[in-house]
């Protein structure tokens, strides 16, 4: 039943899937300890694809693999395996903070894509709000600490990651993946996602590292909870609330992701990364807000 706006159900659905999605960027740090990242983001979509098969069976929705959505299906799986190819290289390279703010700033390369090829408009309110993500995010990547805790390529990589969402969100939009619909799009992109990652995994070293049993739990909570959960609530929340409220809170998880990378693994938190902070905050809920109705 759709929503005109959110109530207290909503609300706290909404947050309770804003720091799960902080607490994955912590999750991701620890398993990669224990597995190479490229193999840890291969076999989290190859059990993934398990999780969201049964919760479309459960639906009464099992999966079928249309003739003419192959090839965009096909795209869409390689976007996001880019996407997470990249966002497991950064959280590899650099801090939990840095990577979630950095991928953050998706909604303004989104914001481009859709101007262009959408017909999505950018008002004047979307387009302060492009400047304002695009100063945090550019403050963030030139702003580094000398505790060797974050790199310029792990940044780059978290930027890469940003692009690949935005480029996968594009592809989503458009008329044969939206027939498709939210949790279809879902099984194309963990289903394509598996064999590419898992292919390239040996490019990037050993796919084996220290590994321990609670790496492997990590793995597990990655591709039932995070994905088959933590995305597809995500999914449901946009099909049931206005769209523009839910996508404003997404600043909420760079938020809680400074503040968990601060606590759980002592990094760094500048006056520079707080500042990014905020201005990435506000541009996101600019481009999320909705405009004026004309009289």
């Amino acid at each position: 039943m759709r929503k005109d706006r959110l109530d207290a159900f909503g609300l706290t659905a909404l947050l309770g899937v804003q720091a799960l999605l902080a607490v994955n960027q912590l999750i991701i740090k620890v398993v990669n300890a224990g597995l190479q990242p490229v193999f840890f983001a291969g076999l989290r979509s190859l059990l993934a694809i398990g999780f969201v098969w049964a919760w479309l069976v459960w639906r009464g929705r099992p999966p079928k693999l249309h003739r003419a959505s192959l090839g965009a299906g096909l795209l869409i799986g390689t976007l996001f395996a880019a996407e997470f190819l990249f966002l497991f290289l950064a959280l590899d390279l650099t801090s939990v903070g840095r990577s979630a703010l950095i991928m953050y700033s998706m909604p303004v390369w989104y914001a481009f894509l859709a101007h262009f090829g959408l017909g999505e408009r950018i008002t004047p309110t979307k387009a302060a709000g492009l400047a304002f993500a695009f100063l945090g995010c550019t403050s963030a990547i030139l702003s580094r600490p000398d505790t060797g805790e974050a790199s310029l390529a792990g940044d780059l990589c978290a930027l890469a990651a940003a692009w690949g969402w935005a480029l996968t969100a594009y592809v989503a939009r458009r008329p044969v993946m939206r027939a498709e619909g939210p949790e279809m799009q879902l099984f194309w992109m963990v289903l394509v996602s598996a064999p590419l990652l898992l292919l390239a995994a040996p490019f990037f070293g050993p796919l084996i590292r220290d590994l321990q049993p609670l790496h492997i739990v990590g793995l597990v909570f990655q591709s039932s909870v995070v994905v088959a959960g933590g995305f597809i609530g995500w999914l449901w929340l946009l099909s049931v609330y206005p769209g523009s409220t839910v996508a404003a809170f997404s600043f909420l998880t760079p938020v809680l992701a400074v503040g968990l990378g601060a606590l759980v693994f002592g990094e760094t938190v500048t006056w520079s990364i707080l500042l990014a902070v905020i201005l990435v905050a506000i541009g996101i809920v600019l481009i999320n807000r909705p405009a004026r109705a004309t009289p």
